[in-house]
């Protein structure tokens, strides 16, 4: 069975389908020869604008998304910074957001198994940019946001994916 669904946004609007992934790990790329995954350059939208447009040139070979016994972790193989943001990034009860920031060649546990089963217990979780889900990954290709950017929230952010895991 899949371990995710990844929705891939451009602002507030979802573009293309749901990408169901069975495989142990998933490229998620714009141009990649011979790339085998979840190709975003392939996904049309009328009307994009310049900011879009720009950024998805950005992604080039994107991101390796893997399932690992530990978590998930995601590899930027992009030429330029992926922004994170997932629960288990989070300090447990801080109020505020916390987006990290992952240059290119490098690699970053984006969802922890072990913490996520002790935020299952917690609650009084209040989010400003939307619904909460324990269970999904936010990443944002080229541009950041949360409090230390202009971008206060992810559906400001012109390229970005919604990793939804499954329990």
């Amino acid at each position: 069975s899949h371990w995710c669904n990844v929705a891939y946004w451009e602002h507030r609007t979802r573009v293309g389908r749901l990408y169901t992934v069975y495989e142990q790990s998933v490229s998620i790329f714009y141009d990649l020869p011979q790339g085998n995954g979840f190709c975003l350059g392939q996904l049309n939208l009328e009307n994009r604008s310049e900011t879009v447009r720009r950024t998805r040139s950005k992604i080039g070979y994107g991101i390796l998304l893997s399932k690992e016994p530990d978590g998930v972790w995601a590899y930027n193989r992009s030429e330029h910074p992926i922004f994170v943001n997932s629960p288990t990034l989070d300090i447990p009860n801080c109020r505020t957001l916390i987006v990290r920031k992952v240059m290119p060649g490098y690699s970053i546990k984006v969802f922890d198994y072990e913490k996520s089963c002790l935020l299952q217990h917690t609650t009084d979780l209040d989010y400003a940019d939307g619904p909460y889900d324990p269970n999904s990954v936010r990443i944002s290709f080229a541009k950041g946001w949360g409090p230390c950017y202009s971008r206060q929230f992810i559906t400001s952010c012109p390229c970005w994916l919604e990793i939804l895991l499954s329990n």
